[in-house]
């Protein structure tokens, strides 16, 4: 693979003029010059509609396995590089989507591919093992250098999961674990406790609960599910806790336009989230945490003041609640730092921080008073994957060393300042353009032309993604250049003028 991708670079100079005398490419930006990666691709370069007729022919196949509702169409990764995601039939697209936010530099990232053909590292990949029973020696070192180096700040525990669902359920594990050794004190488990626990009673299976609001997404296993209340397939027919659900601010934009009426929304949702809290203590299921995204994500790019955290931190102080901060998708410095949570400007921003995606392992940070009393308790299998871990240390070598978050907060001006002027050009179609960082969303008049703007777009070589009922949401890369969301913009406003 690598000898293929020396082997591009002059097929790439030529495809760079290509690309920029093309037609559709008129969003020009007076401060983005080009300055192409040799290891990626110069533009999108379509050859079919997508899905083309091999993916339609491979859906079908899958189709006799599973459900492939979901599928948009089939990749080739191996010819995938940098920004741009091909297909199996040949279609090159700028991915502004990388998997629900889930690729941090890129695809087939220069160093990765380096680091992955060490020798040195073969048995990494080939032995996955149960990390809780039966670590690797460098197991210590190999979280040092990665997960602990990007610590959110206050904490020197981390506990690795698989995937981001998981971290979140082993989180609020943690968090009930916690608030009932606080009730007990040094006394520890009554016989009681351990025998009602076996048939699903208290006191052994307490009444708990957890708060969670309304349009946030924490997944989609059983316990997470009840936190989760962004679309209405995710839950449906699956049983759920009784747990408070308080009313997350729905702010108006331009933000500047509306601070008044912002705040009082803001102060609105925190009132009522302490009320629930009382309310559910005297149904005697009392709040042992609160969870929280720093941008509501599946749910439409939501987004609240750092003023609205920092209260809601204070709130969770006030009650003996854990604050648990979801960044599984916000984390991995695609808001321009690496935790979102950093734009609140808190030195204890969080009791417990979650994540996954762009981190490409899962798992969570914690305080150390929520660490587990006793082994098992926190536990599976695999416990996360040592090889992933290794990818993530390169990872987050590459962000050092390529400063992507500053040129991630450049790129974020770029993008939302072209979507505002989009949002200018086509006012009956786009509304309330809102982001930070690259982590970017902008209103369509409806789902019906929000579906359409993205079907449009993907066949002329375009990825993004929708979220909330009528939003598009940009999520590229950290190694996304001014360039690459130029063409991003040019291929919007080229959909746009069509549908206008």
């Amino acid at each position: 693979m690598a000898s293929s991708l020396i082997s591009r670079q002059l097929v790439l100079s030529l495809q760079k003029n290509l690309w920029r005398s093309a037609p559709g490419c008129r969003y020009v930006s007076k401060a983005a010059p080009q300055t192409q990666q040799e290891w990626e691709y110069d533009g999108p370069s379509m050859k079919t509609s997508v899905p083309g007729p091999r993916s339609q022919e491979l859906t079908k196949q899958l189709g006799e396995i599973q459900n492939v509702g979901a599928v948009n169409f089939f990749c080739n990764y191996e010819e995938s590089r940098g920004n741009y995601l091909v297909d199996v039939d040949g279609n090159r697209m700028l991915d502004m989507y990388t998997q629900i936010s889930s690729i941090p530099i890129g695809y087939n990232h220069p160093a990765l591919l380096k680091l992955m053909a060490n020798p040195n590292h073969l048995s990494t990949l080939v032995n996955r093992p149960a990390l809780g029973i039966l670590p690797p020696e460098n197991f210590p070192d190999k979280l040092t250098e990665s997960l602990l180096s990007v610590a959110p700040s206050g904490m020197t525990r981390v506990q690795n999961m698989a995937c981001g669902s998981c971290s979140n359920e082993n989180a609020y594990k943690a968090m009930f674990i916690w608030y009932r050794n606080k009730e007990r004190g040094v006394s520890g488990p009554s016989d009681e406790d351990l025998s009602s626990c076996m048939i699903n009673q208290s006191p052994g299976c307490p009444d708990l609960s957890i708060m969670s609001f309304m349009g946030g997404f924490h997944g989609r296993t059983l316990g997470v599910l009840a936190t989760t209340h962004s679309k209405a397939i995710h839950k449906l027919d699956i049983p759920s806790f009784d747990w408070p659900i308080a009313p997350f601010p729905r702010l108006q934009y331009p933000l500047e336009e509306f601070t008044r009426e912002n705040q009082q929304e803001e102060e609105r949702c925190l009132e009522e989230t302490e009320d629930l809290i009382v309310k559910w203590r005297q149904k005697g299921k009392p709040v042992a945490g609160i969870v929280i995204e720093p941008i509501q994500a599946e749910g439409g790019d939501n987004h609240a003041s750092a003023n609205f955290f920092r209260s809601l931190r204070n709130i969770a102080r006030k009650h003996g609640c854990a604050f648990h901060v979801d960044e599984v998708q916000t984390g991995g410095g695609t808001t321009g730092k690496f935790w979102a949570h950093e734009h609140w400007g808190m030195d204890d921003p969080a009791d417990i921080v979650s994540f996954s995606k762009k981190m490409l392992t899962g798992g969570y940070y914690h305080k150390t008073d929520l660490q587990a009393d006793k082994a098992y308790r926190i536990f599976n299998t695999w416990m996360g994957d040592p090889s992933k871990t290794l990818l993530l240390g390169e990872v987050l070598n590459v962000i050092r060393t390529e400063r992507l978050l500053e040129e991630t907060a450049r790129s974020g001006k770029a993008l939302l300042n072209g979507l505002y002027d989009l949002q200018t050009r086509y006012p009956s179609i786009l509304s309330r353009a809102r982001g930070q960082g690259t982590f970017c969303a902008i209103d369509i008049r409806d789902d019906e032309t929000r579906n359409k703007v993205l079907l449009k777009a993907r066949d002329k070589g375009a990825l993004m993604g929708g979220c909330g009922d009528k939003s598009i949401r940009f999520r590229p890369a950290l190694v996304a250049k001014e360039y690459h969301i130029q063409i991003l913009l040019n291929v919007l406003n080229d959909v746009l003028a069509q549908i206008k």
